[in-house]
């Protein structure tokens, strides 16, 4: 794949007191495909990442119009997991999208350029189709990427990439409204409802799980948002499915589970920036 993003330069500055994060002024911006995110900046422990392989153009599926004809019944739907709980070590990402994946070693490419190392790749099949699995580290130290600026910069990368090999896939992705050549057909901001649950995951940490619209510089907001009042980010998981947005993440307040009355705060907090409608009961 050519490499996808056109700049990236990343202010990655943060500070720690307590288990806790402080977010600075925004200084830097990363660019991507002519379109510029503004990320905060905010330093996350642990993540899970996934990444994809390179993929073959298969602009046949396209009509001559430009019209999408019957991909929508072929076209499977790209995932793309970010995961910092599985290697204590590296950022796991993996890449699903069907068997329409090949190397993807123009996506490798790009994520050098973010100064990462790809230290292992591998590939398996299921039922779900062919997974392509990476670890990475940062080329600097060596190390997993805890910053959530550099996670969101990485999940921006593959995704524009896969769009840019497989032009089909963009109404399947809540992107494809800024990078594809289709749009969506769904209106990402209102047909998908936002659930938010926070459970006890032991008397140290909580679980917080969130599901809404995908969005460019979403995995950034909500780590700020949830940082901003106090609450440390230990770990977690990024799912991004077509659309839709899955985050996962452990986290704590001063070294234990959140309380009842805090998450509700925290609850409030992501409702209110996310605004989107609320369908399960068990939701906040």
């Amino acid at each position: 794949m050519a490499v996808a993003m056109a700049a990236c330069s990343l202010g990655l500055h943060l500070t720690t007191a307590d288990n806790s994060f402080s977010i600075r002024p925004l200084d830097k911006t990363i660019s991507i495909a002519k379109t510029c995110y503004i990320l905060h900046k905010t330093r996350w422990s642990s993540s899970r990442i996934t990444i994809i392989r390179r993929a073959t153009p298969l602009t046949d599926v396209m009509k001559e119009d430009g019209n999408q004809g019957d991909a929508d019944a072929i076209v499977p739907t790209p995932i793309v997991i970010i995961d910092q709980d599985s290697d204590p070590d590296a950022t796991v990402v993996e890449i699903t999208f069907g068997d329409r994946l090949g190397a993807l070693l123009d996506t490798m490419n790009a994520l050098k350029n973010l100064g990462l190392n790809v230290v292992k790749a591998n590939v398996f099949l299921d039922s779900s189709g062919k997974h392509n699995r990476f670890s990475i580290t940062k080329a600097d130290t060596g190390r997993k990427v805890e910053e959530a600026e550099l996670l969101e910069a990485i999940r921006l990368t593959i995704i524009n990439n896969l769009i840019q090999y497989h032009p089909e896939s963009s109404a399947q992705l809540a992107l494809g409204a800024a990078f594809g050549l289709v749009p969506p057909k769904e209106q990402v901001d209102v047909d998908i409802a936002t659930h938010i649950t926070i459970s006890d995951d032991g008397p140290a940490r909580s679980l917080l799980y969130v599901e809404t619209a995908d969005r460019p510089g979403l995995l950034v907001d909500l780590v700020k948002i949830i940082t901003d009042i106090n609450i440390a980010v230990e770990s977690g998981e990024f799912d991004t499915e077509g659309l839709l947005a899955k985050a996962k993440f452990h986290v704590s307040y001063k070294d234990k589970a959140i309380i009842k009355p805090l998450q509700q705060v925290l609850a409030n907090s992501l409702r209110y920036y996310l605004r989107r409608p609320s369908t399960e009961e068990a939701s906040f």
